[in-house]
């Protein structure tokens, strides 16, 4: 009997009656592929997790979508992970049980999925894009050489806290907006707080 858990369970039952029949059917299948799978509800959503994540599923109100967490690295000729992304929830969008690809093709994928696990095999996380420097507006600019005090708080600011001033003055539709976004980042520059110092953290 596969070890069910009651959230999952519930989760089923509050899914819209075409959905469930396709979630009941993934679920039967992750317990297939894998007697020792274990069924959690992370994210708001079944994950099922053997020595890591595996993959899961989600109802929505028109359509479910399921997949396998290292969907890119595995073998998958037939293309049923279609969009091969790097989440559980990659594989397309289904409306009814007969969207889903045949039983065999589908333990294939859970059970290469659970063999990755099982080896150490780890999703190779793409390097972040770094931005380049954030480009200062002339306004900007010449605000800041005329307050030497905010010059200097600005220059040594990171540069994604130049950033954020800088996109919300620039990013105003008005010119009278953009003046006063202007005159208020000056002042709080000046006084060395970043552009969401309102919302950091107090200890």
């Amino acid at each position: 009997m596969p070890n069910h858990n009651p959230q999952v369970d519930a989760y089923i039952e509050r899914a819209k009656p075409f959905a469930r029949p396709i979630l009941q059917k993934l679920r039967a299948l992750f317990h297939k592929a894998c007697p020792d799978i274990e069924e959690k509800l992370k994210w708001g959503v079944p994950s099922f997790e053997h020595k890591g994540i595996v993959g899961g599923f989600a109802a929505f109100k028109q359509h479910v979508s399921w997949g396998l967490w290292k969907s890119a690295l595995l073998d998958d000729p037939t293309e049923a992970m279609k969009t091969r992304a790097a989440s559980a929830m990659g594989a397309g969008k289904l409306t009814s049980v007969d969207d889903l690809p045949p039983d065999r093709v589908v333990l294939h994928l859970i059970r290469q999925a659970v063999d990755l696990n099982e080896r150490g095999i780890t999703w190779p996380r793409p390097k972040p894009v770094r931005k380049p420097p954030p480009r200062v507006p002339p306004d900007l600019l010449k605000a800041l050489k005329s307050n030497p005090r905010a010059a200097v708080a600005f220059k040594g600011f990171s540069p994604s806290h130049k950033r954020e001033y800088i996109e919300w003055i620039t990013e105003a539709k008005q010119p009278s907006t953009r003046a006063r976004r202007l005159e208020q980042a000056i002042a709080w520059i000046a006084q060395g707080k970043p552009r969401n110092w309102k919302y950091a953290t107090r200890k």
